[in-house]
Order: structure tokens, then C-alpha cells, then sequence
């Protein structure tokens, strides 16, 4: 099974991680097909996806291509302003 559905697992053993770390956290949880796929992998995906985001972003601030603004709890990011001219 390799469906592709944006932001999901690719694999079988993507989802399975995904389960498995849901169940770690939620060892009496129990759902259906749908439940797992809406609150359990989805779930597992958005903390993954959140943890990528917040490495890229960084990565994009060190390269000057955006600008950091704030302190590590509020940090905000934006597009970095290019430097003005003075005229000669």
C-alpha cells in the first residue's frame, strides 16, 4: 500500500510509526478505521510536519532569505527586506 495523500505517510511502515507513536502516548486509545486515519495519523504527521517547518525556516533565516524577528517562544518569520540604497 503506497497511496499518496498530501501531508500523510507514504509507506506502510511510515504508517505504522505513526501509529505506534500515537499508542505511545495513548495507550488506552481505541478507534476505527476512520478515527485512527482522522485523529491518530494525522496527528502523528502534523508533529512530524511542524518539526520539518520549523528546521526549514531556520534554514532559510541562516541562507538571509528571511528574516527572524522575536525570541524562541514568539519567533516570527518574514521575507528579509533587501538593503536600501543610498543614493549617490
Amino acid at each position: 500500500m503506497n497511496d499518496f495523500i498530501w501531508g500523510s505517510p507514504v509507506n506502510d511502515e511510515e504508517m505504522a510509526q505513526a501509529i505506534l507513536a500515537y499508542l505511545a502516548e495513548h495507550p488506552q486509545a481505541m478507534d476505527s478505521v476512520e478515527g485512527i486515519a482522522q485523529w491518530w495519523i494525522m496527528r502523528q504527521q502534523i508533529r512530524v510536519n511542524v518539526k520539518t517547518l520549523a528546521r526549514v525556516l531556520r534554514g532559510l533565516a541562516e541562507r538571509g532569505l528571511l528574516e527572524e524577528l522575536g525570541d524562541e517562544g514568539q519567533r516570527r518569520y518574514r521575507l528579509k527586506a533587501e538593503p536600501k540604497r543610498r543614493p549617490p
